[in-house]
């Protein structure tokens, strides 16, 4: 993907949170509180002042993939030229009166209540979904068998489109540079973000030609410039295992990975059993069922009276 075209869409993913630094005075006339700044200030508009630390929210906000590009200085300057043409917008708009109008009132009403509901969720099972190393040795003795591979090796690597720039990177390392940094610079693919690096593979998934390279280096060994079907790779090998049954410290964070959905099914479920026992609930079936049917919408209002209701105390 050319620069260009990464920075215009790295432009665009800024556009769907426009409204999230809305401030001042809702509808009602209740004053939002104003949220203090972080950092050093790095640009104004109007008077209204961007910082390091509402730069630093946006870049985390970034998909993995675009993160690599706006860590580049033509990135930086393109997501800093967004905040700052988002926020003449805004002013914009709080100017027409359209952040009182109840359209965007009703949206922001809506998102409260999603992000509330979130924020809740997330603090009980954080609280009780716990896995603990009991459990996961558990599950490790009693699976082991799902824990044995092959030989495998942990390698990173910087994928670029054209020669021509694999051989001036190749250079670079050649002369001291530092292969993460020059990975997460120059690499195309989605490890860019982590200085390439692909963890750790059996043979069988990667291409062919990449496999025979990386499977035939020395651990802290760098390749040179390997040719396949996605561009021009070079590779580091960091590391090496025989075949065998992983010991438990190695699969540690998948048996937690693997635990973990369970356990947290388990705490929503209760938790879902816990706040309605003790609520009133009436569910109107027909109206229920007639959502979709057309007919049934241009009808009057149910008086509840015909309706069928459950009650839980």
């Amino acid at each position: 993907m050319k620069r260009t075209a990464v920075l215009t869409i790295l432009s665009a993913t800024l556009w769907a949170a426009a409204f999230t630094g809305c401030k001042g005075k809702t509808e009602t006339g209740t004053a939002t509180a104003p949220v203090k700044k972080q950092g050093e200030v790095i640009a104004e508009v109007n008077g209204d002042t961007i910082t390091t630390g509402d730069f630093q929210k946006e870049l985390e906000n970034l998909p993995p993939y675009l993160k690599p590009m706006a860590d580049t200085p033509e990135g930086k300057k393109e997501l800093l030229d967004t905040m700052v043409v988002r926020e003449l917008i805004l002013q914009q708009a709080r100017k027409d009166g359209l952040d009182k109008g109840p359209e965007v009132a009703a949206k922001l009403e809506e998102l409260k209540k999603r992000v509330v509901v979130e924020a809740f969720l997330k603090k009980k099972v954080e609280e009780h979904a716990s896995v603990s190393d009991e459990e996961m040795k558990k599950f490790y003795e009693e699976n082991k068998e799902k824990f044995k591979t092959g030989a495998q090796v942990h390698a990173s690597h910087i994928l670029m489109k054209s020669e021509e720039e694999a051989q001036k990177v190749f250079k670079e390392l050649k002369e001291g540079g530092n292969f993460e940094e020059l990975a997460k610079k120059h690499s195309v693919d989605s490890a860019a973000a982590k200085g390439g690096d692909l963890g750790w593979f059996s043979k069988g998934s990667m291409v062919p030609e990449f496999e025979k390279v990386v499977f035939g280096l020395k651990e802290g060994e760098t390749s040179g410039i390997v040719k396949t079907k996605f561009g021009y790779h070079i590779i580091k090998l960091t590391g090496k295992r025989p075949a065998g049954v992983r010991s438990f410290d190695e699969v540690k964070e998948q048996l937690k990975a693997a635990i973990l959905p369970s356990k947290q099914q388990e705490v929503f479920q209760k938790l879902k059993d816990d706040i309605k026992k003790d609520a009133k609930i009436s569910i109107k079936e027909d109206v229920l069922k007639g959502i979709g049917d057309t007919a049934a919408e241009e009808k009057p209002a149910s008086t509840g009276a015909e309706s069928a209701s459950t009650n839980k105390k």
